[in-house]
């Protein structure tokens, strides 16, 4: 990471301070193509400004999602994280509104210590049967930094004006 002289403030992203062709932190992540899924491509970013990457799906045949089937989707892929980092893995926009497919642990997480294929949990909460064929992209990754949070047991919290009100205490309107 670059240092910046003390007292500099920087503006978001767009501004780009430090002049790089490509203002956005790189991490570097592992990825193994896993047995039978030798030709489903890389996750990849789909645009410019795509935060996420793209995951397909290493079905051998079509599967067929029935209305409130939840079922476990390969990617034929596993990765390495680096420690300090976590992918999270998402649903995509455009199949949850058009056909109501998603996620049922939205988001998922891959830890930097697991080695595993990652499996993709999709439901359909739509209301038509949904084809998922084989290098279809079905969900996101985000690739985002950990931190470590540091618990300390106290006997009262600090007071806020919002308190202990949750579950839509604050209405709709």
């Amino acid at each position: 990471m670059p240092t910046h002289p003390v007292g500099t403030t920087y503006r978001s992203r767009p501004h780009n301070p430090l002049g790089r062709k490509d203002p956005l932190d790189k991490v570097e992540v592992k990825v193994k193509r896993l047995q039978g899924g030798e030709d489903i491509a890389l996750p990849a970013y789909e645009t410019k400004g795509a935060s996420a990457m793209d995951l397909r799906a290493a079905v051998q045949e079509t599967v067929i999602l029935h209305p409130g089937d939840i079922r476990l989707i390969p990617t034929g892929l596993a990765v390495s994280i680096p420690l300090g980092y976590e992918a999270q893995i998402r649903p995509r926009s455009g199949m949850a509104l058009k056909h109501g497919i998603g996620m049922v642990n939205s988001p998922g997480t891959i830890d930097a210590d697991y080695r595993g294929e990652i499996g993709l949990i999709m439901i359909n909460w739509g209301q038509k049967p949904f084809p998922i064929k084989r290098g279809d992209r079905i969900a996101q990754m985000l690739i985002t930094r950990v931190y470590r949070a540091n618990m300390m047991e106290v006997s009262e919290l600090d007071a806020t004006p919002r308190g202990d009100g949750g579950f839509g205490h604050s209405g709709i309107e």
